[in-house]
């Protein structure tokens, strides 16, 4: 039996487990110290274990994620928090051309055990230069891994997982799901599998990270008007778990994907695409994608809901889907 926490507080459990059994771990990034991080997840942990493994970092990104790159390459496990993803592009340099890149261009003969994580995603009211979900460009890179945990248990499960890896994983942690309520278990957590987190047969409704709660909610009003949706939780974005996303198709033979990206590039469309090249034959219609409006995230909130993908947009794609009137 597991214990019920928040995601914020699984995360934070996380970070003092991997503190407390490896003195190579420290945490560096903005505010994670006496200010306990910008979404309070490092609260505390300054106090437990002292500046040297709990490190406040100027206010610059190629910086310290440089320096996380460096300490990794040295022979530490550095875990860099990004205060959220847009800051993050201030240190795509260190993290294109040099974290993914240093295994392949010297040979293997240098790793970077670095863990990246950072908040994401929209829905909190924080405008158009706060609000992005850009995991998707972190996927395209090849030589970092990206994961999306959705739930309490892969809040938890996939830091610990991240820090046995020997390259870098890079974790984006939707910002609406810190204060989410759930059962954590502290079983090792796979970081190439997603999860089927509700079975169904009339349709598979594919997502990852904070769409996962409205991709939930929208399957149980379909099933109370007599459709059975299959959630898919990516979990993953690189690598990506096509037998998974295929083995579901292959039951329900309709697919939409749900993600919070822009349309035009998202990663909905290169799981589209996936499923078009490699099971075509199992699908009885197009594959839909649900996504944000091409627009700068608005500030008003019901502009900002109405750019966001919701349940209703959901409902809607599976209506075209299913043809039923949902």
């Amino acid at each position: 039996m597991g214990t019920t926490t928040t995601y914020r507080e699984a995360i934070r459990a996380s970070l003092r487990l991997a503190l407390q059994r490896d003195p190579k771990v420290f945490l560096m990034g903005e505010d994670v110290g006496r200010y306990g991080g910008a979404f309070a997840v490092s609260k505390g942990l300054l106090e437990e274990f002292g500046p040297e493994r709990v490190r406040d970092t100027p206010l610059s990104e190629s910086a310290f994620v440089g320096a996380g790159i460096g300490a990794a390459i040295g022979g530490v496990r550095p875990i860099v928090e990004v205060m959220t993803i847009n800051f993050s592009l201030l240190a795509l340099d260190q993290v294109v051309n040099n974290a993914a890149t240093l295994r392949h261009m010297s040979g293997g003969q240098i790793g970077v055990p670095l863990v990246v994580r950072m908040a994401t995603g929209g829905g909190r009211q924080m405008a158009a230069q706060h609000s992005h979900s850009l995991e998707g460009w972190y996927a395209h890179i090849p030589g970092i891994r990206v994961a999306v945990p959705a739930t309490v248990t892969d809040a938890f499960g996939m830091l610990q997982a991240a820090l046995l890896e020997p390259d870098p994983v890079f974790i984006f942690e939707h910002a609406t799901l810190y204060p989410m309520e759930g059962t954590l278990d502290e079983s090792p957590v796979d970081l190439s599998r997603a999860a089927i987190r509700r079975d169904g047969r009339d349709l598979t409704l594919i997502t990852f990270g904070g769409s996962l709660p409205k991709t939930l909610q929208a399957a149980e009003r379909l099933a109370q008007e007599g459709v059975d949706a299959e959630v898919v939780d990516l979990r993953m974005l690189r690598p990506l778990d096509m037998d998974t996303v295929l083995g579901s198709v292959a039951r329900t033979h309709r697919a939409a994907i749900v993600d919070e990206a822009w349309r035009t590039g998202s990663f909905a469309a290169e799981v589209a695409a996936r499923i078009q090249e490699q099971g075509f034959d199992l699908l009885d219609g197009p594959v839909l994608r649900v996504c944000s409006k091409e627009v700068p995230m608005p500030y008003a909130i019901h502009m900002e809901r109405a750019a966001l993908p919701q349940v209703e947009d959901i409902l809607a794609a599976a209506q075209e889907l299913v043809g039923h009137h949902v």
